[in-house]
């Protein structure tokens, strides 16, 4: 049995997200990928969405294969989650599966940071999906200081996409465009919670005009 989780802020999940997450599904092709909104990223500062709402928009990642589900583990535990913790609670809930752990190029880069990451490389396979193109060499060094760490580093095919959570919280990408960026079911999420400023409704035919 093989157990992949995708974990993130998600505030709020958009196309790139989805991009990473197929990609890594293709790649290991799990029996069961959990996707895991956080409480509180321990290098992020707390997210002033709810974590009921940022866990309603993460219902968008069930369309790409029956083997996802999204969990609330993160979000109930309260305080800052710590991916070796998520990790050891589905070694005890899944104590004879291969563990997969998706993570994107910049947090390959920044891994011997992380809490414990001697362990979490003990428990779980790496998947790596890059998010700008030309960080081949720099991954690949990456890759290689972890594995001679007695990690195991696989690389997903996921498709560049110019987009950043933050760039759609702030503005920076402007609202007509949200619907070239982010699944439906987030659209609907957003308005109807009157998310990140948003107060009235997207247009129809920008709506209608989006195809997840």
């Amino acid at each position: 049995m093989k157990v992949l989780l995708y974990g993130g802020t998600f505030d709020p999940p958009h196309n790139g997200h989805m991009n990473n997450l197929r990609a890594a599904l293709e790649l290991v092709q799990p029996d069961r990928a959990i996707v895991m909104p956080a409480g509180i990223p321990p290098h992020k500062t707390a997210s002033a969405t709810p974590g009921a709402l940022r866990l309603a928009m993460c219902a968008c990642f069930t369309a790409l294969s029956p083997a996802v589900e999204v969990s609330d583990w993160e979000i109930r535990q309260g305080g800052r989650s710590y991916t070796v913790h998520t990790l050891e609670m589905l070694r005890a809930r899944f104590p004879d599966a291969a563990l997969y752990l998706s993570v994107g190029s910049d947090m390959l880069l920044s891994f011997q940071r992380w809490c414990r990451w001697q362990d979490i490389l003990q428990m779980a396979t790496l998947v790596v999906e890059s998010r700008r193109p030309g960080d081949d060499a720099d991954l690949a060094a990456a890759a290689r200081d972890l594995q001679a760490a007695g990690g195991r580093v696989l690389f997903a095919k996921a498709e560049s996409y110019p987009c950043a959570s933050s760039e759609l919280r702030t503005g920076r990408i402007p609202r007509a465009q949200w619907p070239q960026y982010l699944p439906q079911q987030v659209l609907q999420v957003i308005e109807t919670q009157g998310l990140y400023g948003a107060k009235d409704t997207l247009p129809e035919s920008e709506e209608s005009c989006h195809d997840l």
